[in-house]
């Protein structure tokens, strides 16, 4: 049943009083009264009301003053003025204090009623409204990331209680200048706003570094949009921040255990690799660095440069086996002009290139005797002789060397001097084939996938079982280097979305593999069944393949789980 409207007389005349409450409550309204501003604000304390008439002239304080006590509580019924001596002044002083309106004495009936209707009407957008804002207030205080509306003059508009905790911007702040709300700011939201009023585009930032509200480290996002009426009249914008700290180094910490640097491996092997690279960045020391060919020693070698303090230097490589002893010892002390035939000018060598650096020599077992005993005095007093120059220079440099050759062995054979040996075994890094961290292949042959994927513009999804089973069993001589050329190598081959076995090189297709399918716990399980469909874009041969089972167990396994899809058939 609908509710009457309820209407509000306010008058000191007992007679207007009865006489409105009569036409009013026949014409189906609800009718309260008061003869004065006491009794009246009795009444507005107990009651709302969707109308209040209130005469001008009344004993005591005056209908002006009912008026004010209304606005000064945020009422929002409409308030008609009665007046008996209707004149300018009064009109304009009560429409300024927010009158609706008002009538003249002797009020007829039909002024009254015409005026209650667009009254009420008036009251129904008025109830809208304010049914709008405290739905829109109460989604403000929901949302845990900052919102923030400014007008195309950049003067915030409105602000949640979010934005209060994560950019300390506060509702004192609605009608100041963004730029003023805070200092100590690297300012990039303000430039992503300024952008989005003048482009009147959406921008978007994501893991930014913030340092506002006097926090350190807080990472967030930042989106922000024109705002635009029904008639797309641009009045605006409004910037949305998300703070992702807390994802940020929860990514962080997995990001650590599963890559360090460039470094991919989360078997325990590789974890005490990045373990000792972090002892051993800002150490002095030498570092030689053991592993066969393929597996990552100058990622090593990088990742104990940049990860330390000479990171902002340069790291110069040098690979010792490529070149001849006298191009070598040009290369890493350099040369001065006419100090031997084709030495036209003067050169600097990679030692004083990397001054306050790093130099990273590669293949350092097959270094010649001659050159060895330059290193070793470079080792040793910290000062490199040009090629044909007796002038000695200082250099500050760390010295990095990896081999893939025993040298302990070269020693014993008076291959290696053993007083360099000991130099350059001052901290060694073993790496380990990748033969031995099998559990890493998944990882890294996911990175490579990505990696070959945006540079072929292809999207595989993911290599079969039988694929992953001779990727686990193959014995992986040439090592991580040996598997990123194996998934290039399958890349290029594959038209379709699962690399299979037929895509492998012919000497990893040659190993023999158990084709047994996965075991009965796994494939009752409707999420690897689900998975396994995704994966193949719901084709279902495919899907049999990725998990190692037949076509008809597929079939089977769908038809029991009831799993319903648009599957592809082949």
């Amino acid at each position: 049943m609908k509710m009457k409207n309820r209407i509000l007389i306010v008058d000191d005349e007992e007679g207007i009083r009865f006489t409105l409450n009569k036409f009013l409550t026949k014409a189906g309204y609800e009718v309260v009264t008061a003869e004065s501003f006491d009794e009246a604000v009795i009444c507005i304390t107990d009651s709302d009301f969707d109308v209040i008439f209130a005469d001008i002239i009344l004993k005591g304080k005056t209908g002006i003053d009912v008026l004010r006590e209304i606005k000064s509580r945020g009422i929002s019924a409409p308030v008609i003025m009665i007046t008996g001596y209707p004149n300018i002044d009064t009109a304009s002083e009560a429409i300024r204090l927010g009158a609706f309106d008002y009538i003249p004495k002797p009020i007829q009936k039909d002024a009254l009623f015409h005026a209650i209707d667009v009254a009420l009407q008036y009251k129904t957008v008025i109830d809208e409204r304010e049914k709008y804002r405290t739905n829109l207030e109460a989604i403000f205080r929901s949302v845990k990331d900052a919102i923030i509306s400014v007008n195309k003059d950049l003067e915030i508009i409105e602000v949640n209680e979010s934005a209060t905790k994560i950019c300390g911007i506060t509702r004192d702040s609605i009608g100041k200048k963004f730029s003023s709300t805070h200092s100590n700011c690297s300012g990039k939201c303000l430039n992503v706003l300024t952008e989005t009023l003048s482009e009147k585009k959406t921008v978007e930032f994501h893991s930014l570094e913030c340092s506002s509200n006097g926090k350190t480290g807080q990472i967030v996002s930042l989106n922000t949009s024109p705002l635009l009426d029904r008639h797309n009249t641009f009045s605006g914008a409004i910037m949305v921040i998300s703070d992702e700290t807390r994802l940020s180094g929860l990514e962080r910490e997995l990001n650590e255990r599963q890559r360090f640097h460039k470094i991919i491996g989360r078997s325990e092997e590789m974890q005490e690799i990045y373990s000792l690279i972090e002892l051993l960045t800002d150490v002095k020391t030498t570092v030689l660095i053991n592993g066969e060919s393929g597996t990552g020693k100058e990622l090593v070698a990088e990742a104990l440069h940049f990860k330390g303090t000479r990171s902002e230097k340069p790291i110069i490589k040098v690979n010792c086996s490529a070149l001849t002893e006298s191009l070598l010892e040009s290369e890493l002390f350099g040369h001065i002009k006419g100090s031997f035939t084709g030495a036209i000018r003067d050169k600097i060598g990679r030692f004083e290139s990397a001054d306050g650096g790093t130099i990273f020599l590669d293949e350092i077992a097959d270094i010649s005797p001659k050159i060895q005993v330059q290193l070793l005095r470079v080792l040793q007093e910290k000062e490199i002789e040009r090629v044909g120059d007796s002038e000695t220079r200082q250099v500050d440099v760390r010295v990095v060397t990896a081999t893939n050759q025993n040298l302990s062995e070269k020693v014993k054979k008076g291959e290696f001097r053993e007083d360099l040996f000991y130099r350059l075994n001052v901290m060694r890094i073993i790496i380990p084939p990748l033969r031995d961290r099998r559990e890493d292949i998944p990882l890294l042959v996911d990175h490579f996938l990505d990696k070959f994927n945006m540079k072929f513009n292809k999207k595989i999804i993911g290599i079969s079982s039988d694929t992953q089973k001779m990727f686990m069993n193959y014995e992986w001589r040439g090592n991580v280097r040996e598997l990123e050329h194996a998934i290039e190598h399958a890349l290029i081959l594959c038209r379709q979305q699962t690399i299979l076995p037929e895509h492998l090189p012919p000497e990893i297709r040659s190993v023999k593999i158990n084709r047994t399918p996965l075991n009965d716990v796994e494939i009752d399980n409707p999420e690897v069944i689900m998975d396994a469909l995704e994966k193949a874009s719901w084709n279902k041969t495919k899907a049999a393949e990725i998990l190692g089972v037949s076509r008809r167990s597929i079939y089977r396994k769908i038809k029991e789980f009831n799993i319903e899809q648009d599957i592809t058939e082949a």
